[in-house]
């Protein structure tokens, strides 16, 4: 059953526009989906029944950096590992105060047990990292440097990829150097591009730091998202309309959402992938052939890099069925072009550490973008109950021609970010 109305939620602007309703039982956070997976149009339009016959994530720990993550979600059951609470609020990291990470974990590893969310890496495991957004730290006394001490924890832990589906409108250093410290020990580190391109599009952190890889959202269509901030910090894009996530912290209930936090998801799950697969190669290595099969619109110039879409949209089926995408130098940054010194990281264990040390890499500002926007208006409302739309570009990695991708008249304008600052205003991405 669908039923109409918006939701806006806490983490990062996730707007809600549909809702999966479900019954709760008791008070525990067991409910399941009436049928989540039918509403999953990016899993067949990425072909993701063909990818999980060659990889399903199997071996890659990803850190979920985010709200926390229920580990007695039906889709979730046997797929988190200890984590830890950085925000030091009240509760653990397995007590999501708004159910946004239980939903980002189950876009990435979701069983889709009970008619729940199944994941893209289906067999990858999750860390969860809680940190507070604005709202929770207005609420209640948490630990100011909790995003910080996340990522440089997640770097020590058994991790090789960071999700990070949390944003802020200011720069901040301590935070930018555990995110190059993350870098420096072998890790990927995907975050959300931002929700509001629409209303001043300032750059996000820590999507806007070069050590990271900012990821921007597609729709259906294969267009950039019109909500999705854009700018030549921008490195992929993936799928973030109309992606199933629960509702509210009572885990009743998905909505069907929108946000680069989806994107995020959906990107880092990607790269569990294709590193499930080549269980050898670095971090550089399956970045780069992310960037290299992404799928790019007719009249892409070669070479070049989208403000709105980066190096294109995630496609692993095309490396995964088809071998496309070069991993090239095992020691160089795709992005930065510079030596990062990282190690591929062990193998996953049961626990993940605290706070770890700071440690410095030397980076170079991302691509220059080109300028490419989305060539018509999203559209608002709820879909069909059932649809299965997936004209997604043919994102599974076959011919991008259904990629809907226009080119702006005029360059775009990216806004400067801002100094150091005190206040941290943190929102879902």
């Amino acid at each position: 059953m669908i039923e109409s109305g918006r939701l806006r939620r806490a983490f990062l602007g996730t707007t809600a526009i549909a809702v999966l309703t479900t019954s709760l039982v008791g008070v525990a956070p067991t409910a399941v989906a009436a049928d989540a997976r039918s509403q999953q149009w990016y899993l067949d339009a990425m072909k993701a029944e063909e990818i999980w016959k060659k990889t399903t994530g199997k071996g890659i720990t990803v850190a979920v950096i985010d709200s926390g993550v229920d580990p007695d979600t039906p889709s979730l059951k046997g797929k988190v590992l200890k984590g830890w609470d950085a925000s030091e609020s009240k509760g653990e990291e397995t007590d999501d105060y708004s159910g946004h990470g239980t939903s980002i974990a189950e876009v990435i590893v979701g069983s889709g047990a009970g008619g729940g969310i199944r994941g893209l890496a289906p067999d990858a495991r999750v860390i969860p990292y809680r940190v507070a957004d604005t709202e929770r730290q207005n609420e209640q006394a948490v630990n100011a440097f909790d995003m910080e001490e996340s990522i440089k924890a997640a770097a020590d832990s058994d991790a090789k990829i960071i999700n990070v589906s949390v944003a802020s409108d200011y720069y901040n250093e301590g935070i930018r150097e555990a995110v190059k410290y993350a870098q420096g020990k072998g890790k990927l580190v995907f975050a959300g591009a931002g929700n509001n391109a629409t209303k001043g599009n300032k750059p996000q952190y820590p999507a806007s730091y070069p050590e990271a890889v900012a990821v921007a959202a597609s729709d259906r269509d294969g267009s950039v998202a019109e909500y999705s901030q854009h700018g030549d910090t921008i490195d992929i894009a993936a799928p973030g309309t109309d992606v199933p996530g629960y509702c509210d912290k009572s885990l009743a209930k998905y909505c069907l959402s929108e946000g680069t936090s989806f994107s995020t998801a959906i990107a880092s799950a990607s790269a569990a992938l294709i590193w499930s697969m080549h269980p050898d190669w670095t971090g550089n290595q399956v970045l780069r052939v992310m960037l290299d099969s992404a799928a790019r619109g007719d009249g892409w110039e070669p070479g070049t890099v989208s403000d709105f879409l980066g190096h294109g949209i995630v496609r692993p089926n095309a490396h995964v069925s088809r071998g496309e995408g070069d991993p090239g130098d095992a020691n160089i940054n795709p992005l930065t072009k510079k030596p990062t010194g990282g190690a591929t990281g062990a193998a996953p264990s049961a626990t993940a550490s605290g706070p770890g040390s700071s440690g410095t890499s030397t980076t170079a500002p991302s691509a220059t973008a080109s300028t490419q926007a989305p060539d018509g208006e999203q559209t608002s409302g709820a879909p069909v109950a059932g649809s299965t739309e997936s004209a997604a570009a043919e994102a599974d990695g076959g011919s991008s021609t259904g990629l809907v991708i226009g080119i702006a008249a005029a360059a775009v304008v990216v806004l400067a970010g801002a100094g150091f600052v005190l206040a941290r205003r943190r929102r879902s991405a």
